[in-house]
């Protein structure tokens, strides 16, 4: 049987076990443990092999051939009909699979690197085994790693304690099998990675591989991918959505603002672009559509077209009705726009006022004196410049006869200079 691990009830770490010798029946030495492996498809978390390096070739070295296990001791066979180690694509070597790789720490909401792995000893009916317990990511074990050979391991562990540990339960990590690259995944549901917030989720994104990124944009809710990707590079934004099928691509550019949508698709091939647009619903194709036709550094190019736009005869009753038929823009929404039967802006009332009065005031009444718009052809610096000079929230936008076309936030202004 696999003897008790005289350390920390139980408790190994693989920075501990390679290098630990490993015996015959004879008490002679025939190598050190190189690495350790699983073999998902058998079980999830026992280690299933030792690879032992002695001489000129690598033996495997069976769990169930193991009579005891301890540091100082090493390891002792119970036989020794061994086996050259041959590498199998269902075999995760630890050391080589495992550490150094890129894992997503949901808790943590970022991207982390595997350092070390925790084992701890179980028992399965008939003999004691090894069993993954954790992978660590945080301070512990970085110094288990720079200390690794250097220093015993009764020195190193009083070294850690005062450190706290931060590790991921190996049962939330998933191999992905059978896969040459012998990815490591964390087994995290859709609805984990769906509650977190947009922005953090796209620093994630960002740190994965292209392949990891296509991955997570196939699977979760479209109207998450889309707050998602509005929150990552344009460069990006285009990486990702060439990557996914265009039925896909375009279920998430549908949830994106309008303004967002065509930002991103603009950074992609025209053939791409227009193949994806062709998969969306008619009325977001054609505000995308429309917003692709202005230059991208002018008024026309920043503003998007989710707005509230009432008759200048409207009351404030009105305004409410309207506000509860458009829960979607609530968020965002800090002013109503009034316009004239042929669709020329004439007035702009703050959201606020509409809750210190009478429904039946009209709006018209509410609104300041002075009106700032922008026309569709300014060019960013001056949008940009009212913005600062006004401190405004919302800035609109009319064509050349004066009609509405579009708002420009200040969230689109804060996009503007972080990307300047």
């Amino acid at each position: 049987m696999l003897g008790t691990i005289r350390m920390a009830e139980s408790i190994l770490y693989l920075t501990e076990l390679l290098g630990v010798r490993v015996y015959d029946l004879k008490g002679r030495r025939i190598g050190r443990v190189k690495d350790a492996a699983v073999v998902p498809v058998v079980h999830p978390s026992r280690v299933d092999r030792f690879l032992v390096g002695g001489g000129w070739a690598w033996l495997a070295v069976r769990y169930d051939q193991v009579a005891s296990l301890s540091l100082d001791g090493g390891i002792r066979l119970r036989d020794e009909q061994l086996t050259p180690y041959h590498d199998d694509e269902y075999m995760l070597r630890l050391g080589r699979d495992l550490l150094d790789q890129q894992i997503i720490d949901v808790n943590g909401r970022k991207v982390v690197r595997v350092t070390d792995v925790t084992f701890e000893t179980r028992n399965d009916g008939l003999r004691d085994y090894l069993a993954v317990l954790e992978v660590d990511v945080g301070l512990r074990s970085i110094l288990r790693r720079v200390l690794q050979g250097v220093a015993p391991p009764l020195w190193v562990r009083r070294l850690q304690r005062r450190i706290p540990p931060n590790s991921i339960r190996w049962d939330f990590c998933n191999i992905v099998e059978p896969d040459p690259q012998r990815r490591l995944r964390l087994n995290i549901s859709n609805q984990m990675l769906e509650q977190m917030h947009p922005a953090d989720l796209a620093d994630i994104v960002e740190e994965l591989s292209p392949a990891e990124r296509e991955a997570i944009f196939e699977t979760i809710d479209s109207e998450v991918a889309a707050e998602a990707l509005s929150e990552v590079d344009p460069k990006m934004q285009a990486s990702i959505l060439e990557s996914l099928e265009p039925e896909k691509a375009a279920d998430i550019v549908e949830e994106m603002s309008p303004d967002q949508a065509a930002d991103a698709l603009s950074e992609l091939e025209e053939a791409t672009s227009e193949e994806i647009m062709e998969e969306m619903d008619a009325e977001p194709q054609t505000e995308v559509r429309e917003l692709l036709e202005y230059e991208e550094d002018t008024a026309g190019g920043l503003m998007n077209t989710e707005y509230i736009a009432l008759p200048e005869t409207a009351t404030v009753e009105d305004a409410i009705t309207a506000l509860k038929g458009n829960p979607d823009l609530l968020e965002s929404l800090n002013i109503l726009l009034l316009v004239d039967p042929d669709g020329r802006l004439v007035a702009s009332v703050p959201l606020a006022r509409l809750f210190i009065v009478p429904g039946a005031i009209r709006l018209r009444d509410l609104a300041p004196d002075e009106l700032l718009s922008a026309n569709v052809d300014e060019k960013q610096d001056r949008v940009t410049e009212l913005f600062d000079k006004y401190n405004l929230l919302t800035l609109p936008v009319v064509d050349e006869e004066g009609k509405l076309s579009g708002v420009i936030t200040a969230d689109d202004i804060i996009s503007v200079l972080r990307h300047s």
